[in-house]
């Protein structure tokens, strides 16, 4: 009997198996504590790792739309707290963990991200790059808050109070919610391209953590570090600090203490400017009585009364020294042609005329005997010469060839001079006195030298 109905497929069971775990309710809302293990972060993308404890291990995955929502970074040994659903995965037959949540264990989720990103800002030396200054006397002010807040009004009450001549210009932005932080980097990035303030406060009153959260995000920390115009941060209480406070040139308490360190006091101002002027009208008197005096000492002084006087010692030391310069002049002109006599006398004594016309005479005498001899010595080579070319031409083969002999040689030019050399009806050529004759040999005969 065939029991083969009996028997399921591994994908049946599989199935199977998966449909008791999504249908179970205890298992689509789980809450699990563990340590995470076997964690690499994949930058936007889905995320994969393990939660464990002493005794067992699961495998979790969390999908990228839930990851996003995650404010601190999670690192391999973290202990960690996750709501989620179990199920199976089919082609591998494990079962797992789906992650909808996660926070720390222990420690606020917003806490820990907020200490993570200090510590990474930290570390990137961000907190030690120097401040820009905040501008003494500013023209324009950009201010990033919300229009409905206190904030705004207060930094306006302010400002006018204290130094209603500079322009303040809103930017109203989302101070809290999750679009927040980017509406912030929008109007922060606005006022610099159109880059005429003189100063920026980013602000907003106080609240909780969460409330705050957008001055925390790295994003709103980078474009406060990359501005141009310096910022003054003023978020929440002096109790509270965010990463905003931290990276920003300069950090106030509240937004009222923001506007004032972002403005003089005009009064202050004016009174100084009253204070300086005085103090100059009273410099330039001193000043001007002081070349006063100057100006009354030099009319009472003698050289001054008489100022031929000066010149005198002056003119008498001048007619000094050109006594004395036209007499050393002379001195040095009558020293040289004593020098200049005696050398002319010296040279005259040892002239070379003399020698020179004898050394004429003997070169001329040279000359002609050197002539002479050489002529002779030609002659005699010329003769010689003579006699050689004769002799050479006596034994010249073409002087034989003039008698009407004639060189025989084969077709590769070989020389050929015994009976012995030759082959019958062989080509030959023969070397006469104008030119080369081809002939054939017919017969050859040896004579014996007996």
């Amino acid at each position: 009997m065939d029991n083969s109905e009996q028997y399921l497929t591994v994908t049946a069971l599989t199935q199977y198996i998966k449909r008791k775990f999504d249908v179970d309710p205890y298992l689509g809302h789980v809450y699990l504590t563990g340590e995470i293990s076997n964690f690499r972060l994949r930058p936007n993308a889905h995320q994969y790792f393990s939660l464990k404890d002493d005794k067992a291990k699961i495998s979790a995955i969390m999908f990228k739309s839930a990851f996003s929502k995650v404010k601190f970074k999670p690192e391999e040994g973290m202990k960690v707290r996750v709501k989620g659903r179990i199920s199976l995965y089919e082609q591998t037959g494990a079962y797992q963990i789906y992650v909808e949540s996660m926070e720390p264990d222990g420690l606020g989720a917003l806490y820990l991200a907020f200490e993570q990103l200090k510590k990474k800002l930290q570390k990137l030396g961000v907190f030690d790059m120097p401040k820009k200054p905040i501008p003494q006397f500013p023209k324009k002010i950009a201010i990033v808050t919300s229009e409905s807040g206190a904030v705004i009004h207060d930094i306006m009450t302010t400002v006018s109070r204290r130094f209603p001549i500079v322009q303040l210009v809103l930017f109203p932005a989302q101070v809290q919610g999750d679009s927040a932080a980017a509406t912030i980097v929008e109007r922060l990035k606005q006022i610099n391209d159109i880059g005429d303030f003189d100063t920026i406060i980013i602000g907003r009153g106080g609240g909780s953590i969460e409330d705050l959260w957008p001055f925390n995000e790295e994003i709103v920390a980078e474009v406060i570090v990359n501005s141009k115009i310096p910022v003054i941060s003023s978020v929440g209480h002096e109790t509270d600090t965010t990463i905003a406070d931290l990276v920003a040139d300069l950090r106030a308490a509240t937004p009222t203490a923001a506007a004032e360190l972002a403005t003089p006091v005009l009064r202050d101002i004016l009174q100084y400017i009253q204070d300086l002027n005085a103090r100059m009208l009273v410099a330039q008197n001193k000043l001007l009585d002081d070349y006063r005096k100057q100006v009354k000492n030099y009319s009472e002084n003698v050289f001054l009364q008489h100022p031929e006087r000066i010149y005198e010692v002056y003119l008498q030391k001048v007619d000094n020294y050109k006594t004395r310069l036209m007499q050393v002049t002379t001195n040095h002109l009558n020293r040289m042609k004593e020098q200049l006599w005696n050398s002319e006398n010296q040279l005259v004594s040892v002239s070379p005329r003399d020698q020179i016309n004898k050394y004429n005479t003997r070169l001329s005498n040279d000359v002609q005997t050197m002539t002479l001899k050489v002529n002779r010595l030609i002659n005699t080579q010329r003769n010689y010469y003579s006699k050689q070319v004769a002799a050479l031409d006596s034994l010249s083969p073409l002087k034989t060839l003039s008698r009407g002999y004639a060189i025989a040689t084969d077709a590769s030019g070989k020389l050929l001079k015994q009976a012995s050399d030759y082959k019958v009806d062989e080509k030959l050529n023969l070397r006469v006195l104008n030119g080369t004759v081809e002939v054939v040999t017919k017969n050859i005969s040896e004579e014996n030298d007996g």
